[in-house]
């Protein structure tokens, strides 16, 4: 059997043959990859600018800047990977250095992750986050298709399946309240919940202690008996009248933005 080696010639190396061709620059200095660098960076704030923004207008603690500066650092890395340390080119390993942005990006998405006894805030923008990363790391590495595709896709994402969840979530709420530490509200979450014409499932009770106090943080799920939406407004409304409630939140649900 004939073993054939197949030499195959990237996107990223056209361009900048096309370049070092054409503008007969001259000298030692590869102009073309140079060049294809400055777009690599370019490009990269354009992208993730495009996803930051996004995250901007709804409001989250990380946006337009931090999207571009994460993708824009991980971009100068995978370049420095491959165009860097010229003198160990034969037996560098590229891959190094993108094992490394993923780990470091992977613990700052973590900061924008909010945890709050089951509900979770926060992890649509650490994906993003995580996503600028990588689009920032193909760019680098001189996939621009690839980098364009993947802002494409996440933007679609992030737009147009915001009905979806709110589709879904609408006759499904979780709910947490937190009241006094001796407060009796069950009974009345159950009273409430039968006016809107919901159940109650999936209970847990949590003491925790906040400034110093104790406080009951209940959690549960409201599901809506024929499937419609819930009026979380006029429940949250009806619990904050006992007087003994301190906070509500519903982190599921989508509120059309």
């Amino acid at each position: 059997m004939n073993l054939h080696t197949f030499s195959v010639t990237t996107i990223d190396q056209n361009i900048a043959d096309w370049f070092n061709s054409n503008f007969g620059l001259g000298g030692d200095w590869a102009w073309g990859n140079l060049i294809l660098c400055v777009i690599a960076l370019i490009l990269t704030v354009a992208l993730t600018g495009i996803i930051g923004y996004e995250r901007e207008k709804k409001g989250r603690t990380a946006g337009l800047r931090t999207h571009i500066i994460v993708g824009v650092g991980s971009c100068i890395i995978m370049i420095i990977s491959i165009y860097g340390f010229p003198q160990f080119a034969a037996g560098r390993d590229v891959a190094r250095l993108a094992a490394g942005i993923v780990t470091g990006v992977g613990f700052l998405g973590a900061g924008t992750i909010i945890h709050n006894n089951g509900g979770v805030k926060g992890l649509t923008t650490a994906s993003t986050i995580w996503l600028a990363m990588a689009i920032g790391m193909a760019c680098g590495s001189m996939n621009f298709l690839l980098a364009i595709a993947a802002m494409l896709v996440v933007l679609f994402v992030l737009i147009f399946f915001r009905r979806f969840e709110i589709r879904i979530t609408r006759s499904s709420a979780f709910v947490i309240v937190s009241c006094k530490s001796d407060a009796s509200i069950m009974k009345d979450v159950l009273v409430f919940a039968s006016r809107i014409n919901c159940d109650v499932e999936f209970v847990r009770n949590d003491l925790i202690s906040k400034n110093g106090e104790e406080v009951l943080d209940i959690s549960f799920k409201l599901i809506n008996k024929d499937n419609l939406p819930i009026d979380t407004d006029l429940f949250k409304k009806e619990l904050f009248a006992t007087g003994y409630v301190l906070n509500i939140e519903t982190p599921n649900l989508h509120k059309g933005y």
